[in-house]
């Protein structure tokens, strides 16, 4: 009876008190309107991926692929509506892979899959043979005596997890960045990686690396993570293990180039905003995760604010050229521009699996506009970072240089099962991830951009 008293009483004051509820105008009411469209409805952003993707494949920086994806950008972003559409050029060296492959000799015969590391050395057509001699981390190879490596083929293995935030690797990217010196400053005759990455697919993970310190350039490749394990198991047993390696591979004379749009802002006086991706891919899928999502997310992302009227100030989207293979793109563009006052820098670069955090780097006397970023993204399940900081491979060394910008953190737990390896293709997208990411983009750009300004024939009366 006291329960059936107390449930009455509940209900009698529920209906008053939801009633007295009022909600907190935190955000723009235009921005949540086309946050929230985009979230419902975007299209563009697939339509994007899924041209590029379908329509050129794998764009490795330099090629004679790479240049047919500007064209293909070019025409795409003008179609669209975009303003100022253009090709920045500039030369590179250009690296370029052949015939691969990796066999055990000794003792127990058998084929490994293997993919060379961008700027390998080559072995050649004969390839090399060599006995292996193997390491669990890059400090390993770097304390052994130059007696135990040289005339030898390096192993390095290693453990990166998958997390949220991706940073393992920064940790575990060491064999692939710095291995590749260490081992040829010992005088190894090759070396060989577990992949950098966290599936447990026989796929292989390319990627950059540099000879550095007057190191002579030597064949340099990764395993795929199933082989990596094979090989630990081989030589657990306690033999003399021998690996015939080829890594075919030429450097020629080239060009790249960024693709540049723009959303015109009404105060063409103004800092522009820059939002970014990068066009080039490796060469093993179609990029489609890396960075084909990143271009189309910042693309449909400004076309939507085009869509919604006229931002106060300009929107730049660039499409950067030659990011994997050294940040060309990005190097070029501060050359050109990164002396210029920009209001923000964006970029994706991750993915386009949910974001999940934002962080910013606006200054203190901005930090009212990075409250509001966080509270019209909160809505998306995005919660709110730091304020001193923000990331982009492209336009990490403008921002250390000063400029301002935005970073929205997308979930990294599977991006490096795909990153770098032929399983980098469209069906990996998830369309509704996808979508979250341009609403949270459209919503960014919709505060930064100072107030859009609806076409007369749309203004309420």
């Amino acid at each position: 009876m006291v329960r059936s008293l107390v449930a009455a009483a509940l209900l009698a004051t529920a209906a008053p008190l939801s009633a007295q509820v009022h909600v907190s105008p935190l955000v723009d009411p235009k921005v949540a309107e086309l946050r929230d469209k985009a979230m419902d409805g975007d299209n563009y952003a697939w339509d994007i991926v899924e041209g590029l993707t379908t329509e050129v494949g794998q764009r490795l920086a330099g090629t004679e692929a790479e240049a047919r994806a500007r064209d293909w950008a070019v025409r795409k972003l003008t179609a669209m509506g975009f303003s100022n559409v253009r090709v920045e050029p500039f030369d590179m060296p250009v690296w370029s892979r052949g015939h691969e492959s990796a066999e055990i000799l000794a003792p127990f015969p058998q084929h490994m899959v293997v993919a060379a590391l961008g700027n390998s050395g080559s072995t050649g057509p004969e390839g090399v043979t060599g006995e292996i001699v193997g390491f669990d981390s890059v400090d390993a190879l770097s304390a052994a005596p130059d007696d135990l490596v040289r005339g030898k083929i390096v192993f390095v293995d290693h453990r990166m997890p998958a997390n949220q935030d991706g940073s393992g690797y920064g940790e575990f990217g060491a064999p692939r960045r710095q291995g590749p010196t260490v081992a040829s400053k010992k005088g190894a005759l090759a070396i060989v990686i577990r992949s950098i990455g966290t599936d447990h697919h026989r796929n292989p993970h390319t990627g950059v690396m540099v000879f550095s310190d007057g190191a002579k350039p030597i064949p340099a490749g990764a395993l795929s993570i199933p082989d990596a394990e094979q090989l630990v198991r081989i030589l657990k047993r306690g033999q003399p293990v021998t690996m015939r390696l080829v890594l075919q591979s030429r450097v020629t004379n080239g060009q790249s180039g960024n693709v540049i749009a723009e959303v015109p802002g009404r105060d063409p006086s103004l800092p522009p905003i820059l939002v970014g991706g990068h066009l080039d891919s490796w060469d093993l899928g179609t990029g489609a995760i890396d960075d084909g999502t990143g271009v189309a997310i910042a693309a449909a992302a400004a076309k939507r604010i085009m869509d919604a009227g006229r931002p106060l100030r300009t929107i730049r989207v660039v499409w950067f050229g030659a990011e994997e293979v050294g940040l060309f793109g990005g190097n070029h563009y501060r050359e050109k521009y990164g002396k210029q006052p920009h209001y923000a820098l964006i970029e994706s670069d991750f993915g386009a699996d949910k974001i999940w955090k934002v962080d910013s780097k606006l200054g203190d006397a901005r930090k009212s506009e990075a409250e509001a970023i966080g509270k019209a993204l909160a809505p998306l399940g995005i919660v709110t970072g730091k304020f001193d900081e923000a990331d982009g491979s492209d336009i990490g060394p403008m921002l250390a240089d000063g400029l301002p910008g935005v970073g929205l953190s997308q979930d990294g737990t599977r991006y490096f099962d795909l990153h770098h390896t032929p399983d980098d293709t469209l069906d990996k997208i998830d369309p509704a991830q996808l979508r979250q990411n341009v609403a949270a983009w459209t919503a960014v750009l919709a505060i930064l951009s100072s107030g859009i300004e609806e076409p007369k024939a749309k203004k309420r009366r």
